[in-house]
């Protein structure tokens, strides 16, 4: 699959991804819920990876 963004939508998208990881961390923090917790930390390692991802190609792309 292909996504095709500008400039501006890939900086907005990646500002709306670091965000919700944040977030994440934070829900993971105050999770009791053994079960529930790992759930969440396989969300925010993809997350992470996705933020990374797109990140590089932003780089990539302004230069």
């Amino acid at each position: 699959m292909e996504l095709i963004l500008s400039e501006e939508e890939q900086d907005f998208l990646c500002n709306i991804l670091e965000q919700h990881h944040r977030e994440l961390l934070k829900e993971i923090a105050h999770t009791d819920s053994r079960e529930f917790k790992q759930g969440l930390r396989r969300d925010e390692q993809l997350l992470d990876s996705l933020v990374c991802r797109l990140r590089r190609t932003v780089l990539q792309q302004s230069h």
